[in-house]
């Protein structure tokens, strides 16, 4: 079983930390469908250390989520140390992460995110300095390398393991990827057998099988589940019977699919008010119709929506065709 420090999970299926999505709304949705861990999405140190209203707000964690892994970012060693004291003091996250994959310019521009790859001796530094100032336990997520020329996984997790981080999540992919071409899940077969802390496998896990493939060929500890779970949190709940039983799930339906978007949508303006939440949820209402036949017309309808009236009324009528029609197809068999 998965066990990072102390904290212990159900199963070793993880929602990978995904900017941009991996709020308290989504988050609980997908731990309701039986995700061993639900990682947030990254906080920047910087925002939590100026306290900043919009940052201070990301670090909200619903009890029903536990455990959950709280990821911060920053190129700086005074500042991530800062913002981990303040999650560590000030919130009820069970993980403290450490962001060492993020490939966007704009983050590693400040020497944050995908950065600290090129140098395993500022990795034990920083690590080894959070490590210190916490009393959660701390984790790193890092892809393999920078580019092609500069991977360095095994020293990089081996660096995090010397500074006492408890576990660490390995991208299969370079910086210079981005999100493109394939994973190296060999990379992180090497990395697992170099360290002996907990290593999580993240990249191109987009079926069941595809994690179960991961830990068998891998030999990691968990298996991270990012994309493949947006707008599917079906993937999370598939997966996790497909290990423990060999069963595969059948997908969902139609109206299954809607009524999960609309309780994402309901926690969302919980969490945020009704105007932010409809703006953010076109994303994933758009996620959540994916590979359903004419959904094209829709989904453009729902990115002129602003009230939650507008947005359900689209959805159910959208439901309710699709059903008309699958029932019409049936009968003339």
């Amino acid at each position: 079983m998965l066990k990072i420090g102390d904290i212990e999970m159900k199963n070793p299926v993880v929602l990978a930390p995904m900017a941009g999505v991996c709020n308290s709304a989504f988050r609980l949705t997908v731990k309701e469908f039986g995700a061993g861990l639900v990682c947030a999405e990254m906080v920047s140190d910087k925002g939590i250390v100026f306290n900043n209203q919009k940052t201070i707000e990301m670090l909200y964690i619903d009890e029903r989520e536990k455990p959950l892994s709280l990821q911060i970012f920053g190129g700086e060693k005074e500042t991530l140390v800062e913002a981990a004291k303040f999650v560590d003091k000030n919130t009820n996250a069970d993980i403290i992460d450490i962001n060492m994959g993020c490939p966007v310019p704009k983050i590693t521009k400040c020497d944050a995110g995908a950065k600290w790859l090129l140098d395993p001796n500022k990795i034990y530094d920083v690590v080894a300095a959070v490590v210190d100032a916490v009393e959660k336990p701390v984790t790193v997520k890092m892809r393999i390398g920078w580019d092609e020329n500069h991977i360095y996984a095994v020293e990089n997790a081996q660096a995090v393991e010397r500074a006492g981080g408890k576990a660490v999540a390995v991208h299969g992919r370079t910086r210079a990827q981005m999100y493109e071409g394939k994973a190296d899940w060999n990379v992180i077969k090497q990395v697992k057998e170099a360290v002996s802390i907990p290593v999580i496998g993240n990249g191109d896990v987009q079926t069941p099988q595809d994690a179960k493939r991961m830990l068998e060929e891998t030999g990691v500890d968990g298996v991270m589940i990012g994309r493949a779970a947006l707008g599917n949190p079906w993937m999370i709940y598939r997966t996790v019977r497909y290990l423990e039983t060999g069963e595969l799930i059948p997908e969902p339906s139609v109206r299954e699919k809607i009524d999960v978007c609309i309780l994402h949508l309901d926690r969302l303006i919980a969490l945020k008010n009704e105007h932010i939440a409809v703006k953010e949820m076109r994303k994933h209402a758009a996620w959540y119709l994916k590979g359903i036949r004419g959904n094209a017309k829709i989904r453009n309808a729902i990115n002129e929506c602003s009230t939650r009236e507008e947005l359900v009324s689209l959805l159910t009528n959208f439901a309710a065709e699709v059903e008309e029609k699958q029932q019409s197809s049936a009968q003339a068999v």
